[in-house]
């Protein structure tokens, strides 16, 4: 009876030293459900803006932290230290980190849009300067919609308030933009061009990292699942995106809340291996390099489903 008595109290103190059992570490630790995700101020935000302002991130049990990023450095960056677990990017920017071995893949791609501003007067020219980030999206879009007809001097201007200065002075003739930044130089009085993407497809796209994809799997999958959730409710409602982007992207002027152009948003995508193949190709030429990378080393298709 005693030996019994003795046998009970351990059993308590060993549910009191281990309460959950042998498979919560997740409950434990409780850092698989954490997700820190960089932002850009840009309309490909407005989704997990939405999606954090209406509780949908808490819906599905995740502590997400937003962070909204200036420049694509200070991004870049917080990627590479690991201080975010995922980011908005775009596939240039995937192909090259990890043609250079780092662990990064996109996940779905994200809705952006990309005016062409250009100065009064400069739109009839046959030679032009125009303003873009090197080894980014503006550089590649830019590529796609101008054709033969234009000789293009590229000026590579990384800050996009000094690229923007540069067009609005007339230094340059012409710059792609994000929106809705690009409306924001609309109201300086530059015509805003809008183009078609021409497979359809946008360049932008939303990553994580190895580190991320590997210990926050779940998490990943609930956080795009949320994601997705936003995207439904613009489609009903496109003034919610303009709302949010007002809202939450310091330094806009109330008046170019009617002038952003949203882009059609879309739920969880991924590019096909054509298309990416078609990015590796271009990145491959800006570098003046083969790269190593295949389309399926850049993306991860799981949360697809």
């Amino acid at each position: 009876m005693a030996g019994a008595k003795i046998y009970i109290a351990i059993i308590i103190v060993l549910t009191m030293l281990f309460p959950t059992g042998c498979g919560s570490s997740k409950k434990v630790s409780g850092n698989e459900l954490l997700i820190t995700f960089g932002l850009m101020p840009a309309v490909d935000s407005a989704p997990f803006l939405l999606a954090d302002e209406k509780g949908y991130f808490k819906e599905q049990g995740l502590d997400v932290t937003l962070k909204m990023f200036s420049n694509p450095q200070d991004r870049q960056s917080a990627l590479q230290t690991h201080s975010i677990d995922g980011a908005i990017t775009d596939f240039i920017a995937v192909c090259v980190n990890v043609e250079n071995g780092f662990d990064i893949k996109a996940t779905t791609m994200t809705n952006g849009m990309f005016p062409l501003l250009i100065k009064k007067g400069s739109e009839d020219k046959k030679i032009i300067k125009a303003g873009m980030m090197e080894l980014s999206v503006t550089n590649f879009l830019l590529d796609e919609w101008l054709d033969s007809s234009y000789t293009v001097d590229k000026i590579y201007i990384d800050e996009i308030p000094a690229r923007l200065a540069a067009v609005s002075s007339g230094r340059l003739d012409m710059g792609v933009f994000p929106e809705p930044v690009a409306s924001m130089g609309e109201l300086e009085g530059l015509e805003k061009k809008i183009y078609d993407l021409e497979d359809g497809y946008c360049p932008d796209t939303a990553v994580f990292t190895g580190k991320a994809l590997k210990d926050k799997e779940e998490a990943v999958g609930l956080f795009l699942k949320a994601y997705n959730k936003a995207v439904d409710d613009i489609s009903k409602n496109r003034q919610e995106a303009r709302d949010i982007l007002m809202e939450k992207i310091p330094n806009l002027k109330p008046e170019i809340r009617d002038k952003i152009v949203l882009p059609e948003y879309t739920r969880t995508l991924l590019p096909d291996d054509k298309y990416i193949d078609k990015i590796i190709k271009w990145t491959s030429g800006i570098l003046k390099k083969e790269l190593k990378v295949k389309a399926e080393d850049l993306v991860e298709r799981k949360f697809l489903k």
